[in-house]
């Protein structure tokens, strides 16, 4: 059975920990991870259909799907990004104290 550790681009799972906050981290940075990469096919989404609107013809499905993906990028992506950053800073300021 294949494992996260076999696909490099699977958010690892969270180490097994004694610390319950550093697990807790991990988790939410598994998180953060997956919203990003969604968030950002969400834009990817986006562009691409408005791009193919000028070869095919705007509808307002083409526009549906436009605003759809902007709005769900977006909602994906501002608390992604910083809970993304605050995890990181947590993390660095833990090896910083030595902990």
């Amino acid at each position: 059975m294949p494992t996260d550790a076999d696909n490099p681009s699977l958010p690892a799972a969270p180490a097994s920990s004694s610390d319950p906050v550093r697990a807790r981290r991990e988790l939410i940075a598994r998180w953060t991870q997956l919203a990003n990469r969604i968030g950002y096919l969400c834009f990817a989404v986006a562009i691409a259909t408005y791009a193919l609107t000028f070869a095919i013809g705007f509808t307002a499905m083409m526009s549906a799907i436009i605003v759809g993906a902007v709005i769900v990028g977006t909602v994906l992506l501002a608390p992604a990004i910083v809970l993304g950053y605050a995890v990181k800073a947590a993390e660095r300021d833990d090896r910083e104290r030595g902990l």
